[in-house]
């Protein structure tokens, strides 16, 4: 199915967590909380401004971003579970996502 968003909603994919903490423990599903961190996977034409101008989204197709524990909708798009949520619900975009280290 595709799915294509409107106004300044986008579509979202939740990133999973680790399932280990840094000393090796196995974080149970039921001890899990919500990962935060998403991709976004659709995104919608843009919001209109008060003169009917399109403005466009700041964020785009593929972006890692963070969003609040209680952001969005959750829907089952095949099988799989995502968020449509408005793009003020994003609170940033995570760059170079693959260089970040935790400090020890």
């Amino acid at each position: 199915m595709t799915f294509r968003p409107l106004h300044d909603r986008v579509l979202v994919r939740r990133i999973e967590a680790d399932e280990r903490t840094a000393g090796g423990i196995i974080i149970p599903d039921t001890a899990k909380e919500k990962p935060q961190q998403g991709e976004i996977l659709a995104i919608g034409p843009g919001a209109r401004d008060e003169s009917g101008k399109l403005v466009a989204l700041d964020i785009k197709v593929g972006d890692r971003i963070l969003f609040g524990k209680w952001s969005g909708t959750e829907i089952k798009i095949d099988g799989e579970d995502l968020i449509i949520m408005k793009e003020s619900d994003v609170l940033g975009v995570i760059e170079n996502a693959g260089r970040v280290k935790k400090a020890a």
